[in-house]
């Protein structure tokens, strides 16, 4: 079994920052890439940002310059830091695992964390 838990978000004025986590826990898995996508109502789920076990790294347009992410392999854990945050990046954020587990490599995916951009 493997769990994607996403935290860290919440409520931000304009022009803030917020920070995302999510680890990926369980036993026998090997991580290819992990990444954070965002949803909002009536959209398609989009992707945010990624980074593979490498390190490579790749963003949307509407977010590079502005959001970071990184990865501490040892705790299985990826981050976004969300910087400059504009009232367009409200959305729930969902982490998503690029696994291989049990002879099969598929995604996994957290339950989403809601973040708020509003003064």
């Amino acid at each position: 079994q493997v769990q994607i838990v996403e935290s860290g978000g919440g409520l931000v004025q304009p022009g803030g920052s917020l920070r995302l986590s999510c680890v990926a826990s369980g036993s026998d898995f090997r991580i290819y890439i992990m990444a954070w996508y965002r949803q909002t109502l009536g959209k398609q789920r989009e992707l945010v940002a990624g980074i593979s076990s490498g390190g490579s790294t790749n963003y949307a347009d509407s977010v590079k310059g502005r959001f970071t992410i990184s990865s501490d392999n040892a705790k299985n854990t990826v981050y976004l830091q969300m910087d400059s945050l504009k009232p367009e990046d409200t959305a729930v954020y969902y982490c998503c695992g690029d696994l291989y587990r049990e002879g099969f490599r598929r995604n996994y995916w957290g339950q989403g964390t809601q973040v708020t951009v509003s003064s």
